[in-house]
């Protein structure tokens, strides 16, 4: 699978939106998208006039790199989002925030989904008391996710979790972070999604 190994604050310049990719970077006046607004490349200043199926397109680009997933990846929660009964655009987002990588982000422990995704992987949670190494494992409504004892004193994880006042922890989570753990209380409703999406345009991106 391809890996994006260039600046990640093009990734954010080029939607014209803090993706919050970098962490503490991203609400500092050194984020790139507050020192240059507007697209990277040649032709960034130029004035861009997209069709209805490049609006789509920036769209869907914008969700997909905001969550890190690869092209397969995000079809393959589409198609998941599109078999569940509700709306499919709504389907899609809660999906996405019930991975696990995210949740970690999401309860504070990471400072950018990145982040989270490797500590995942590096196997520093549990969920129920279970090791858990997998960033797409989806939790479900109960599910008690955990830092191991051993990971408690990983500076990375110490700041992060000092930070999280900035952006807050969701009201669909219970965090208690003198145990290191927190629990999903609920699935998000759309209302409590506050970020910037547009996620019928994505639907259609996919219907055509």
């Amino acid at each position: 699978m391809g890996r994006y190994i260039e600046s990640v604050c093009r990734l954010c310049r080029r939607e014209n939106l803090k993706l919050y990719l970098k962490g503490d970077r991203c609400y500092s006046d050194k984020c790139g998208v507050e020192r240059r607004a507007y697209p990277p490349g040649q032709h960034g200043q130029g004035r861009a006039k997209f069709s209805n199926y490049g609006v789509q397109l920036r769209e869907k680009q914008k969700v997909k790199r905001m969550y890190g997933l690869a092209e397969g990846q995000f079809r393959n929660f589409f198609a998941k989002a599109e078999r569940q009964k509700g709306i499919t655009g709504t389907n899609l987002l809660v999906l996405l925030e019930r991975r696990l990588d995210n949740m970690v982000y999401r309860l504070g422990f990471a400072n950018s989904r990145s982040e989270a995704r490797q500590l995942v992987r590096h196997s520093h949670f549990t969920v129920n008391g279970r090791k858990a190494n997998i960033p797409s494992y989806l939790v479900k409504v109960g599910d008690l996710i955990a830092l191991r004892e051993k990971s408690r004193k990983i500076a990375k994880i110490s700041e992060a979790l000092e930070a999280v006042a900035r952006r807050g922890v969701p009201s669909w989570l219970d965090m208690q972070k003198e145990q290191f753990q927190g629990r999903v209380a609920a699935f998000p409703t759309r209302e409590e999604l506050t970020m910037p999406i547009k996620e019928q345009l994505i639907v259609e991106l996919y219907s055509k």
